[in-house]
């Protein structure tokens, strides 16, 4: 997992690996099960559609797949000028 912006300063981290429980098979299941890892989770988890998902480095939906060895990274909407 990789944490950028806000979202780091929230969960304390910028990076952490940990083994996917079985039941944590979508981008939006891992959102689900984060918040069980302690209070920052819970903080920077608290508004779901402020936190943006890739996986593998690629922009994800809450229906796409998460596997054990892949890379998810949460950071906010990006805003251009």
């Amino acid at each position: 997992m990789l944490y950028f912006a806000w979202l780091r300063e929230r969960v304390g981290v910028s990076r952490e690996e940990f083994d996917l429980p079985e039941t944590v098979r979508t981008v939006s299941e891992l959102l689900d099960y984060l918040p069980s890892r302690g209070p920052g989770h819970v903080a920077a988890l608290q508004s779901r559609r402020t936190v943006r998902c890739s996986v593998n480095q690629e922009f994800a939906d809450p229906g796409t797949p998460v596997r054990p060895g892949d890379e998810v990274g949460l950071f906010p909407p990006v805003t251009g000028g």
